[in-house]
């Protein structure tokens, strides 16, 4: 497990333990930061350590992460993932609304590109199915911009394994982002039709937001190992499948070096086996 890699869309390759940026923001994910300069520290703290697969969203903030990863980083450089998403509105009551229309998403790409300062985006995410706009037209609209170059891969979140397999008929899926931990496995599908197909599946909330007391046995295995719990539940998702891609998010930095150290913690297939 250790050093393992995985390549997105078969050519960019990155670490598979990432960085979520979406704790990098106010209240309520709205608004900046309480300490801004704090949040820079952490973006870089997270490059040091090594981490080359930073996700993000224009909704974080809104705007906000993906302002503070641009200010922050050389995101332009080759061996630097970022990857954003598009499509849920924001308002003062912190509600997601989602949004797919085509146009919409085709505004949403520019101003995302212009806050992240690169040409073109690594990895441009639907961050979740309209209702209110065919599932198609949405994915239609990210498969243009692919074809003009202006992204690298599209990826997927929050799908059933049905809107992935229409998805497909569409474009190549680089990646499924889905909420999946070691207390929450309602994605499983997913993420074994992403197993069979060779797609990056990346599991949001993946420290469960920090509920792990009913995952039987996590304590003890953190014991064994001389670490945290949540560096255990990291190391399951490692552990679970070769296409995982956890992206841990935190706004300190001491959370940070932990999660990064969780890539060395090699769990026996018999610690694998009781939390599974």
């Amino acid at each position: 497990m250790p050093g393992d890699t995985f390549d997105i869309g078969g050519d960019l390759t990155v670490d598979r333990l990432g960085f979520g940026a979406m704790r990098l923001t106010g209240d309520g994910v709205i608004g900046e930061p309480d300490d801004v300069e704090n949040a820079h520290a952490v973006l870089r703290r997270a490059v040091e350590l090594g981490v080359d697969f930073i996700d993000t969203a224009d909704s974080y903030g809104p705007g906000v992460s993906e302002r503070l990863l641009g200010e922050t980083l050389d995101t332009d450089r080759a061996d630097l993932v970022i990857a954003t998403k598009g499509g849920l509105l924001r308002n003062t009551d912190t509600d997601w609304l989602a949004h797919g229309d085509p146009d919409y998403l085709r505004n949403a790409y520019l101003c995302s590109r212009d806050r992240l300062g690169v040409d073109t985006i690594d990895l441009y995410q639907l961050h979740r199915p309209d209702p209110d706009t065919p599932f198609e037209d949405s994915v239609h609209a990210l498969a243009e911009l692919k074809d003009a170059g202006l992204i690298r891969h599209v990826g997927l979140s929050n799908v059933s394994v049905d809107q992935l397999d229409r998805a497909r008929e569409i474009v190549d899926v680089a990646t499924v982002q889905n909420q999946y931990n070691v207390a929450n496995r309602d994605a499983q599908a997913v993420l074994d039709a992403c197993d069979d197909y060779g797609i990056g599946f990346i599991p949001w909330f993946p420290l469960a937001a920090g509920d792990l007391d009913a995952v039987d046995g996590i304590d003890e295995i953190a014991d064994a190992h001389d670490a945290t719990p949540h560096q255990i539940a990291l190391a399951w998702l490692l552990g679970s499948s070769d296409v995982t891609l956890p992206i841990p998010g935190t706004s300190t930095l001491e959370h940070l070096e932990q999660n990064v150290a969780a890539a060395d913690i090699d769990l026996t297939d018999e610690e694998l086996a009781r939390l599974q």
